[in-house]
């Protein structure tokens, strides 16, 4: 069972990379009826929000209807609810591919991946908290990301601030009420997207990276003509969307930095971590405790994280460390789906 496989976010991606693997009844849930990726599962229903009182009881329910043996989250609000609840969930008898909690905490607080990166001894970008328009006096370093402390994923609420001017009136327009401002470095031409997988027993097993092509609507967040004196960051400032393509490798380079960062962490199954190579050097900016919206494309080059953890441990089958995996260019575009049954409006 897949949740949140509407849109174009994780669960949607799981879907892809099960389907590929190819043997898998998929049943697949959303809080949204009409979705076009219901017609990519062979069962389909729908769930409460993850907010909702009754999502976790639902979310069972539905799973057992289906008979289904795993569960995997496709959202960060049910990550967390599945976190908390997890026990439970794994006690009625499902295979739950998560992290452990503390590793999903340090993931998802910005701030929090900052100071373990730090004390870990890795390169990060300065990053600083605040929650009022004083606070933001004491930054000085610019080109900056603003973004919240809490819930980015897609680079939701994610800006470019050039000035300390232009970050106090943004402090001031965005919802959020702490915010973390975050160095900006490298160029949009050296952003790396990284997966990290290891197994449900925190044993290694593979890692890929994805190097970004930051070429258009659907991949690009945000865009601003640099307007600093620091021109080897590039004509453009550029903030990725959670839509990412472009040329898949082992890129040495950064996997081997981001697999002593995942072994640091203590990851139990997937992690992805966004970096930039500056350099030498990789500064990694943001860690996702999570399977990646890119996890469709790296299953097209046979390096499938949904399909390994299944047939580990529920197969039961030896999968090899560094199992061998292709390589090549993906590139994403919009397409359309004509949807049976769907209501008038």
């Amino acid at each position: 069972m897949v949740t949140a496989i509407g849109g174009i976010g994780v669960g949607e991606q799981i879907v892809k990379a099960l389907r590929i693997a190819g043997g898998y009844r998929i049943i697949g849930a959303d809080v949204n009826p009409e979705v076009p990726q219901s017609l990519l599962v062979d069962e389909f229903d729908t769930l409460p929000r993850a907010n909702d009182p009754r999502y976790l009881d639902e979310l069972l329910r539905i799973a057992r209807q289906y008979s289904a043996s795993a569960i995997f989250y496709g959202s960060e609000a049910e990550l967390r609810v599945m976190s908390e609840e997890s026990e439970r969930i794994r006690d009625a008898g499902f295979f739950l591919p998560l992290n452990p909690a503390e590793v999903i905490e340090a993931g998802m607080d910005k701030m929090a991946t900052m100071r373990f990166l730090e004390s870990n001894g890795f390169s990060t970008p300065r990053s600083t908290t605040i929650t009022d328009l004083d606070a933001a006096l004491e930054i000085d370093y610019f080109p900056a990301v603003v973004k919240p402390v809490y819930e980015s994923g897609g680079s939701r609420d994610v800006h470019i601030v050039q000035s300390a001017d232009e970050l106090r009136l943004l402090i001031q327009l965005m919802p959020a009420k702490t915010l973390m401002i975050q160095e900006y470095v490298g160029r949009p031409d050296a952003e790396y997207t990284v997966g990290v997988l290891h197994d449900m027993d925190g044993r290694f097993v593979n890692s890929i990276a994805l190097h970004r092509r930051l070429d258009g609507l659907l991949n690009i967040r945000h865009s601003t003509p640099n307007r600093t004196k620091r021109q080897e960051l590039g004509s453009e400032l550029v903030i990725s969307s959670g839509v990412s393509h472009g040329f898949v490798d082992r890129f040495p380079q950064v996997t081997k930095t981001c697999e002593r960062i995942a072994a640091s962490l203590g990851v139990f199954g997937p992690v992805n971590i966004q970096c930039r190579l500056v350099g030498n050097e990789v500064y990694v900016f943001e860690i996702n405790p999570r399977f990646s919206g890119t996890t469709s494309i790296r299953a097209m080059f046979g390096y499938n994280e949904p399909d390994v953890l299944i047939r580990r441990h529920l197969l039961g089958e030896d999968v090899e460390t560094r199992f061998p995996y292709g390589k090549g260019l993906v590139l994403r575009s919009l397409t359309e789906t004509l949807v049976p049954g769907g209501q008038d409006h």
